[in-house]
């Protein structure tokens, strides 16, 4: 208590609040642990045996368990839908080998268009990061404050926000909901 009273003394010695914002705890007494007993290495075998026993079943069930598909409700199909299949199935004619290949031709012509406007896409970026080292070199060799002025991060640049179209129009007076959540979904076992 006596730490507790010079520390009081000196801060704000007309109030007591240094007193109340203070606290000390008294130490706090530790007891050796207790001695393991000794097991017999015949009842650790036995227990380790009906852990592993334990373990081995519950892999069966799960085995057993995974050849059963989960029911999931939003993908079964209506029968009405299942019924019209015939009807709503599209008869479409078939390609002439002509046509077959004339497709193929022009999947490897964009693919080839593609190639190259990636490869020119690259060649444009590192013939710029090439111009920019070349820059910051002189730079360095005119001024060292000045590159170190240049490198810097600008932080300005960071902090952007940018709002843009969402999906839907923002609905007037709408009350959103304070977090509350029912689980309809159906537990399968």
């Amino acid at each position: 208590m006596s730490l507790l009273n010079a520390l009081a003394r000196l801060s704000l010695q007309n109030s007591g609040v240094a007193a109340r914002l203070l606290h000390t705890t008294p130490i706090l007494c530790a007891e050796p642990l207790k001695k393991k007993k000794k097991l017999d290495p015949q009842i650790i075998k036995q227990r380790e045996d009906r852990k592993k026993k334990k373990i081995e079943k519950q892999i069966r069930r799960l085995e057993k368990n995974a050849r059963q598909l989960k029911p999931v409700e939003e993908l079964e199909v209506p029968i009405e839908l299942l019924d019209e299949k015939d009807k709503r199935q599209r008869k479409l004619p078939s390609l002439s080998s002509a046509e077959q290949e004339q497709r193929a031709l022009l999947k490897k012509q964009w693919a080839r268009y593609k190639h190259e406007e990636k490869v020119s896409d690259f060649q444009i970026i590192d013939r710029l990061v090439q111009a920019q080292d070349k820059a910051l070199q002189e730079l360095r060799k005119e001024s060292e404050e000045l590159y170190q002025a240049a490198i810097e991060v600008d932080l300005q640049l960071l902090p952007v926000t940018i709002k843009g179209p969402v999906a839907t129009p923002p609905i007037k007076n709408y009350a959103s909901p304070d977090g509350d959540y029912i689980q309809q979904s159906s537990k399968w076992e």
